[in-house]
């Protein structure tokens, strides 16, 4: 019963095309006001009338204060914004009601495609399943819609009609006398499903996934059915309604009296002049009036009203579409041909009729495409990029620079030259004769280790190198793996063995990690030196062995960030790029040999600190060298067995050498080895 007039707004010109809608009756704004429209112009003329011909002078000045005072007073009543409001509400629910309103044209099309058989059994179950849907919705309409109640009062109309069988009817009856106070709408539903798992168990629907979606569609026509029982259920709020309601039936009572022309000899405010007949305010009355009439007419779109849902066409619509796509087009389509464009692949464009030539257009782009760019505008403005990790890098950089000199060497600490000792002739009636001496000169060393253990310089170097082991690691050295073993002199390594008989050789090595290369401390050591084995039993060969790798170590890190880089290389190159590169390459490459610079001058720092050290091993290990002498000349033994230390200082004075000379000159370094932090 729904009123479309789509067609004739479908396209305005001239004058519009509202115009024509006025002269409609079926569904108009007359039909609805005209009732109370008539009895507004009758009372209102009535009072007319009586203030007019009936009253004396002393009725009619009371009936004028009366109409003052009305006129004062009725427009503080907010009648367009209540009425306003209610009927923007009443508007939305009535098209949400539309939109819950199931259809079974989803599910049916599921159970066409994924419910095979062709034989009776199998269109059997296909139509059932369509059927029991069709039930489902017309149960929900008789409970709500006045004109479906009126066309199935009873089950029996609905068995006649052939929605329901006999079987099916008591069934429902006999549920309806044990439950009676719930819908029991969604019973057909039930039965539906189990159809649905039936089929699946005899194979007719082949997979999981068919099966869940047709029962997924069958819930979503369950919830349609619901949600139209909710809004029957849930109303607008009664008192919005009844407020909605008085603000304009006591607005208009009120503009009766306060509306009326008086006598304008009398020369009262507002009253000039005497027009009998108050056009504009029967006006305003149809217009608001109108206007509640609307939400009257669109809160319940399932009455019997021009303007309500067509609910018998629905059901009729609804099981003839479904039998049609479960029945007589299962499995059945055209027969498949070669299209018109198959071999031309995509078609340039559809043909036009002379009817349809003025509405040809061009695609659209996008209205941006035409924006045009000048040379000078679409260069790229360059920008400069400072990084958090990079300050927090300098910050670091700047910090650990500072705990380095905060160790305290002192002034008898100050780097001198490197000793040079000769190596002496080795005998073997040494080893025989002096093992009990060998092991005081050992245990005089350990006490006076011991001794100075709080001003210990290895203390001082793994403090060193502890707070520096994280700004020093670098990509290439997560990449290592690999243990390291550093190799000694032939000579070196048999004099070692035969001093330390007695001794059980512990293993220096540098533990290679992922995140950063440390040396191990041991923890039992009086001096924090190595925690694994040195070939020199005492502290001060220990020392300078440990020395040695951390000097490699520091080497092998300055190898790697110094690459060919250097202050006048950042400096040239920062201003210029090559042509051959693009411009993000030049400057991620200028990027990182800035950083390989900063870390290869924190480098040379922490090697300068280490020569410092180093230097001052090497003065004690001249005045140790010297104590040894002494006691070994008291005792009669040969010094020159114990001075294949200086193997130990001239490897050391050695590689100092080599790395001064590799710093300065940058020679054998890796130019390609810039690591980026």
């Amino acid at each position: 019963m729904t009123i479309s007039y789509t067609r004739e707004v479908a396209t305005c010109s001239g004058l519009g095309v509202f115009w024509k809608l006025l002269f409609r009756w079926k569904g108009s704004i007359y039909k609805l006001v005209w009732h109370n429209l008539s009895v507004y112009l009758v009372l209102y003329f009535s009072l007319s009338l009586l203030y007019r011909f009936v009253l004396n002078e002393n009725g009619q000045e009371y009936f004028e204060q009366i109409t003052i005072h009305c006129q004062r007073f009725s427009d503080l009543i907010p009648v367009t914004f209540v009425l306003g409001f209610y009927v923007s509400i009443v508007i939305s629910r009535w098209w949400g009601q539309y939109q819950m309103i199931p259809w079974p044209d989803s599910c049916c099309l599921f159970i066409s495609t994924c419910l095979q058989g062709n034989d009776d059994r199998g269109r059997l179950m296909r139509r059932t399943i369509a059927r029991y849907m069709i039930l489902a919705l017309t149960q929900c309409l008789r409970m709500i819609s006045v004109q479906v109640k009126k066309r199935f009062p009873t089950l029996e109309h609905l068995c006649e009609a052939g929605i329901i069988t006999e079987n099916e009817q008591k069934v429902i009856e006999s549920l309806d006398e044990k439950c009676i106070q719930h819908p029991k709408y969604w019973m057909s539903l039930v039965w539906a499903g189990a159809v649905v798992t039936r089929a699946k168990k005899e194979g007719r629907i082949k997979d999981d996934f068919s099966f869940n979606t047709i029962i997924n569609e069958i819930n979503k026509f369950r919830s349609g059915c619901g949600g139209l029982l909710a809004y029957d259920w849930i109303s607008i709020p009664l008192v919005y309604t009844q407020v909605v309601t008085l603000a304009v039936y006591t607005f208009f009572i009120s503009s009766l009296m306060g509306r009326q022309y008086l006598n304008p000899a009398k020369n009262l405010p507002g009253h000039e002049v005497d027009l009998i007949v108050p056009v504009f305010t029967f006006l305003q009355f149809f217009f608001y009036m109108g206007w509640l009439k609307v939400a009257e007419a669109l809160i319940n779109p399932f009455g019997e009203d021009d303007d309500d849902f067509e609910t018998n066409w629905l059901i009729d619509r609804n099981i003839q579409v479904a039998y049609l796509i479960v029945d007589d087009m299962h499995a059945e389509h055209p027969e498949l041909v070669k299209d018109q464009y198959w071999d031309e692949g995509i078609p340039d464009e559809l043909p036009y009729t002379v009817a349809s030539e003025q509405f040809r257009s061009e695609a659209f782009i996008g209205s941006a495409m035409e924006v045009e760019l000048s040379p000078e505008e679409q260069e790229i403005v360059i920008l400069e990029r400072i990084d958090e990790e990079d300050e927090g890098e300098a910050d670091g950089d700047a910090e650990g620079g500072l705990e380095l000199n905060d160790i305290e060497i002192g002034e008898n600490l100050l780097p001198t030259d490197p000793v040079t000792i000769q190596n002496g002739t080795r005998r073997n009636s040494f080893r025989s004769s002096n093992a009990t001496m060998r092991e005081s000169i050992q245990s005089k060393l350990h006490d006076r280790s011991r001794r100075n253990s709080d001003r210990s310089l290895m203390g001082m170097l793994q403090r060193l190198l502890h707070r520096s082991s994280t700004n020093v690691s670098s990509k290439a050295h997560r990449k290592s793996t690999k243990r390291r073993t550093r190799r000694l002199p032939k000579n070196l390594s048999r004099a070692s063995n035969q001093s330390s008989a007695n001794v059980s050789p512990p293993t220096m090595s540098k533990i290679p990690t992922k995140e950063n290369e440390t040396v191990k401390m041991s923890s039992n050591s009086s001096v924090n030196t190595l925690h694994t084995e040195s070939e020199f039993p005492g502290r001060s060969n220990s020392d300078g062995n440990a020395l040695m790798v951390v000097r490699e170590l520091l080497k092998d890190d300055l190898t790697q960030y110094q690459g060919s880089i250097n202050p006048a290389d950042c400096e040239t190159k920062e201003g210029s790029k090559d042509s051959t590169r693009s411009f993000k390459t030049w400057k991620k490459d200028l990027r990182s040999k800035s950083e390989a610079f900063v870390h290869t001058k924190m480098l040379k720092k922490k090697l300068e600190k280490v020569q410092a050290v180093q230097n001052e091993i090497m003065k004690e290990l001249e005045v140790e060298l010297k104590e040894k002498k002494e006691e070994l000349s008291r005792h009669s033994v040969y010094p020159e067995e114990v001075t294949d230390i200086s193997d130990v200082v001239n490897l050391l004075e050695t590689k100092t050498n080599e790395l001064k000379k590799a710093i300065v000159e940058n020679k054998d370094l890796a130019p390609d080895t810039v690591a980026t932090s």
